[in-house]
């Protein structure tokens, strides 16, 4: 069996495995000059720093066509994190060629409650759209990746493409379709409603209480709907894009029956998704397989590469 990390804290522990992650997964590419970085480009017209994004870009460009997109949603229990990891998280992928990357900011959750992290991230998928010739980016071919909270509004952004509910009025392009092409979730939590009796001890829960509670503006027991509506298993169709899902076993902040039970509703729905178990592992990981698995994943949906084998 593979060995893993600890790391003091959970979200810290999330953050560097999975700098090392998409590090490893453009290693064996060879390194051309450092990508070109546009820093806080306001994607809804404000200045405030939590509604920007850092875009990525290859110096050197393959000839003709437009890049694909890997738009990258940071973790933090919705009360810290920013797109400052983006650098670390997305310059493999783009130095490596054949990729743009953006690392977004989303106002957290002790300054505006839900909905307003999944309208931020709506908005920076229209605002891409809308710029993408002009930036030279592909608007038919935009992945979404996250880590726990991050992985959440990727996938919400995946389920619930289309719902005017979630989509607000962030930004000055209402107009522009913020459906995306392919979601990778790590980690994320799929259903804010589901029994936290596996946590794994109970200072997890009363943690996770205390930041749902400023999440949702108040009590969970009080916010049902609410919450129900910001789970991506709610939305959950057979007309989304493929997502895959990579969720350690022992994970103990968001256990992997989320995870099961997601995957389970996306086979009884027809919806396109896989789940990749990792053994032993906690909030964050890194391990070969699974980074090999997400490489194949977006290269299958982003630039047409070979479907990998069933599992």
């Amino acid at each position: 069996m593979l060995s893993h990390r600890v790391a003091p804290t959970p979200f810290r522990s999330a953050a560097l495995v999975f700098l090392a992650f998409l590090a490893g997964v453009a290693a064996a590419a060879p390194t051309p000059a450092e990508a070109e970085v546009r820093a806080n480009l306001a994607y809804a017209g404000t200045a405030n720093p939590r509604q920007m994004l850092d875009l990525y870009l290859p110096r050197e460009r393959p000839a003709g066509g437009r890049l694909p997109v890997i738009v990258y949603f940071h973790g933090g229990g919705w009360v810290g994190g920013s797109k400052a990891s983006g650098k670390a998280t997305l310059t493999p992928w783009v130095t490596a060629g054949g990729y743009a990357g953006a690392a977004v900011n989303y106002r957290l959750a002790g300054e505006a409650p839900w909905p307003a992290q999944i309208h931020d991230a709506k908005a920076a998928i229209r605002w891409l759209r809308a710029n993408a010739a002009t930036l030279g980016l592909d608007a038919d071919r935009i992945a979404v990746v996250g880590t726990s909270a991050g992985g959440t509004l990727a996938t919400l952004l995946g389920t619930s493409g289309g719902d005017p509910a979630l989509e607000g009025a962030v930004g000055g392009h209402p107009g522009v379709d913020s459906r995306v092409t392919c979601v990778l979730n790590r980690f994320g939590r799929l259903n804010f409603l589901a029994d936290p009796a596996a946590r794994s001890s109970p200072g997890q829960a009363e943690a996770l209480a205390g930041r749902l509670r400023q999440l949702f503006g108040g009590p969970l027991e009080e916010r049902t709907e609410l919450a129900r509506a910001a789970s991506p298993l709610t939305h959950l169709g057979a007309e989304d894009p493929p997502i895959l899902t990579v969720h350690g076993t022992a994970d103990g902040v968001v256990p992997i029956a989320q995870a099961e039970e997601f995957d389970a509703a996306a086979r009884r729905l027809g919806a396109r998704h896989e789940l990749v178990r990792v053994e032993g592992a906690g909030h964050g990981f890194d391990r070969p397989d699974e980074r090999r698995r997400s490489r194949e994943f977006l290269d299958q949906h982003l630039r047409g590469g070979p479907a990998a084998p069933g599992r």
